[in-house]
């Protein structure tokens, strides 16, 4: 409970909230292969918080309390960043706020109009416009890369990327590698 405690303190009743539901939504224990190919006894899965109801709410509110100024636009690849992003931009619109979103797809479909960004509308462009990008946990931070890399590709400016876990395994120096600056709800820390 102190621990709770201090956290209501330092992050707010919405984050302490959130930390607590992630523990008992999408927290395992044992032995797992993490998709950065490391192993680990910590395994955080964060899909059955973010598609809680409040869950999302949580999510997108810790999130949007930490949008740099000057972005324009917010998004990451999927399938993590999209229910973190679809429900950023559902908040930002109630807060009266809005904040633009898209997601990187893995791979471009063989069908459609063939995009790598979805998300937007006809005559839409991130050239030259300031990019969060986001993901739901990091450990080496590839995600996050692979999508920095579509969205600088098609001009977009990408200086910081936001997290709502970052196991800190690494993640925050590949990504200062890139000119990156990695920004996190909670840490790995929080979670032993």
């Amino acid at each position: 409970m102190a621990q709770v405690a201090k956290l209501e303190r330092t992050r707010g009743g919405g984050e302490s909230e959130l930390l607590e539901m992630i523990r008992a939504r999408s927290m395992r224990l044992g032995k797992f292969t993490l998709a950065s190919g490391r192993e680990s006894d910590l395994y955080l899965n964060l899909k059955p918080t973010m598609m809680d109801p409040r869950g999302a709410r949580l999510c997108a509110e810790a999130f949007l309390a930490r949008v740099p100024p000057g972005t324009e636009y917010v998004g990451g690849i999927e399938m993590g960043a999209v229910p973190l992003t679809a429900a950023m931009a559902a908040i930002s619109d109630v807060q009266g706020k809005p904040v633009r979103t898209f997601f990187v797809r893995k791979a471009v479909k063989d069908h459609g109009t063939r995009q790598l960004v979805e998300g937007l509308a006809e005559g839409e462009t991130l050239e030259g416009k300031r990019v969060l990008v986001t993901e739901d946990v990091v450990t080496t931070a590839g995600s996050v890369l692979q999508a920095v890399e579509a969205v600088r590709a098609l001009g977009a400016i990408v200086t910081d990327a936001l997290v709502i876990v970052d196991r800190q395994e690494g993640g925050v120096e590949n990504l200062a590698a890139h000119g990156v600056k990695l920004h996190s709800v909670f840490v790995g820390d929080d979670f032993r």
